[in-house]
């Protein structure tokens, strides 16, 4: 049930991964080191590609906001990144299900190039490759939860194919660091709030990934229409479009169902605060209903993740009290079906 993946999502961190034909990026690394040596190249792996679609690309998302530095590429889409140094990349696969078709073809696509490339997933097709043909891969528990849902799992298992064991060790301090109760009454309230508009949610830029889980959980979860931008881009474009507000404007009606949230972090650049506080008065001025949620937390995972709870209370909640099913997602089974 959803409301127990909620509730127990801090859970999913207590989780080690383990990496099944690890030997592969050992020896590689190991070859590495030895050819290093004598010549002057990058170390391997020099960057990374995350190739995922839906809820098994949010992980990836996460890990390169809270570690801007990483080389890190996600590719949402068939084929392979258009990048020139793809030799020297880690390719990682992944499909929470096992059975995303554009995954399997990343994969797919990267052997038959002869490229280095690992696999994350619960079963499936993907692993079953993976098992085949010895390609590194870790196989996360199956849960039974939707691939959003599993975001610590998806977390952890790409940062092990990484080798990124610092960040293992804090992200693991999340299972009694990251409290999900504690937000259940907030996202409640919030949800009620909420009740017959269309959210739209921003953030700072350093913050996308978040405020674009908020918009995947409030449509999937919430089974609503939902909306995200960041500053200080829609400062430039899209406020220009709810500027009719509260007018007499022939638009006013086009706006009059939107309710926007600010994502707020005190570490926010104080230029893009500023925005925010400007953009927010604007948006009163001409009659537009705006909430606020803070990003809260003493290390800046603990900061994203708790907004990510919130954010599944808010969309599980908005769910419940439209009378509509929260975990499942019919028309994207529809749509498998009707594609395959």
């Amino acid at each position: 049930m959803i409301y127990n993946d909620i509730k127990n999502f801090n859970k999913q961190f207590g989780y080690e991964p383990r990496i099944e034909n690890a030997e592969v990026l050992e020896k590689l690394r190991r070859s590495d080191r030895k050819r290093r040596r004598s010549e002057s190249r990058r170390q391997w792996p020099s960057g990374f590609v995350v190739a995922g679609m839906g809820g098994s690309h949010l992980a990836a998302d996460i890990l390169k906001i809270w570690k801007p530095d990483l080389d890190l590429v996600i590719w949402n889409n068939y084929g392979l990144p258009p990048l020139k140094d793809l030799k020297e990349r880690l390719i990682i696969a992944s499909s929470y299900s096992g059975n995303t078709e554009e995954a399997i073809d990343v994969f797919e696509e990267a052997k038959k190039r002869k490229l280095n490339v690992a696999a994350v997933g619960a079963g499936g097709k993907l692993i079953t490759l993976a098992h085949i043909i010895k390609v590194p891969h870790v196989v996360i528990p199956s849960a039974h939860v939707q691939p959003r849902m599993a975001l610590g799992y998806s977390f952890k298992a790409i940062l092990a194919l990484m080798g990124e064991k610092k960040a293992l060790v804090e992200a693991s301090k999340l299972s009694f660091d990251l409290h999900p109760s504690r937000f259940e009454l907030a996202g409640r309230k919030l949800a009620k709030k909420l009740k017959g508009s269309v959210p739209v949610i921003y953030s700072s830029q350093r913050n996308y990934a978040v405020v674009y889980n908020w918009k995947v959980k409030l449509n999937e979860t919430g089974k609503i229409p939902a909306f995200w931008n960041v500053l200080p881009e829609l400062n430039h474009n899209e406020m220009t479009g709810f500027s009719a507000g509260g007018g007499k404007a022939r638009t006013k009606s086009l706006s009059s169902k939107f309710r926007f949230i600010f994502l707020k972090d005190s570490e926010d650049e104080p230029r893009i605060v500023k925005r925010m506080r400007i953009l927010e008065k604007l948006l009163a001025d001409r009659g537009f209903r705006i909430e606020t949620a803070l990003l809260r937390g003493k290390t800046r995972l603990i900061k994203i993740f708790s907004s990510l709870v919130l954010a599944d209370w808010t969309a599980y909640y908005t769910a419940k009290q439209y009378g509509v099913e929260p975990e499942e997602v019919p028309i994207v089974e529809e749509f498998k079906k009707l594609i395959a």
